[in-house]
């Protein structure tokens, strides 16, 4: 009988922040594939889980996408965990799933935590209808990314270091003029989690004040033809 894997979100800052049913299952499989063995393994002591952890992330998955799908095939039942968050949302995971759909093998993906959606519903932007785009390129592509927000409606979401938050403001400044509404959401769910709200020009004197520091959910209204 062939194993089952399982998607399995892990808090985005807040250990609290996990299913019943995601620790039963952690409890439960065979290994847990992580994208940094360091963090699931604080985790999984957190809620004491013994566990055989085996590395998965951006630069193993395709060698060893095949040694796990194997494993799978020969009864294991697999949990995959990315840092935070959902896996396979600009995290490890996709080509996994891919695969094992392929094998036939069933995939089961737990709900939880994704720091996109619990920054946009946060943000007071319109949230019926957004665009999720990830990480912004750090250098090649990255104007064009924010140019072709220049009259799309919806409201963007990205994710952005705190080394590179102000050149972005900028250049958003630079390309979509002063006066698009821009919410940061910063540590979300953590102790010193804050919304900053504003235009770019507000945002980068307030970054001017405050040095940038954390993990950030960069959202963008869209273009409102007024």
């Amino acid at each position: 009988m062939k194993g089952k894997l399982y998607i399995v979100p892990t808090p985005i800052g807040n250990l609290a922040d996990i299913t019943y049913r995601a620790i039963d299952i952690l409890k439960s499989v065979d290994a847990v594939l992580a994208e940094d063995t360091r963090q699931t393994k604080k985790l999984l002591d957190h809620y004491n889980i013994n566990k055989k952890l085996i590395p998965y992330h951006q630069h193993n998955e395709h060698k060893n996408s095949k040694g796990i799908i194997e494993k799978l095939l020969n009864g294991e039942s697999l949990a995959v965990c990315s840092d935070a968050g959902m896996p396979g949302i600009s995290d490890p995971g996709f080509l996994l799933i891919r695969e094992s759909i392929h094998e036939n093998i069933e995939v089961i993906t737990l709900p939880g935590a994704v720091a996109a959606i619990v920054g946009v519903v946060g943000s007071g932007l319109p949230c019926d209808s957004f665009i999720y785009e990830g990480f912004l390129p750090h250098k090649k592509g990255k104007q064009t990314k924010i140019l072709n927000l220049l009259e799309e409606k919806r409201t963007t979401i990205f994710y952005e270091s705190p080394h590179r938050i102000i050149k972005t403001l900028q250049m958003i400044y630079d390309l979509l003029g002063p006066d698009r509404s821009i919410v940061i959401g910063r540590e979300l769910t953590k102790k010193f989690e804050e919304y900053i709200r504003g235009n770019p020009i507000q945002l980068l004197e307030h970054f001017k004040n405050h040095e940038p520091k954390g993990e950030f959910v960069l959202m963008i209204a869209g273009y409102d033809k007024k």
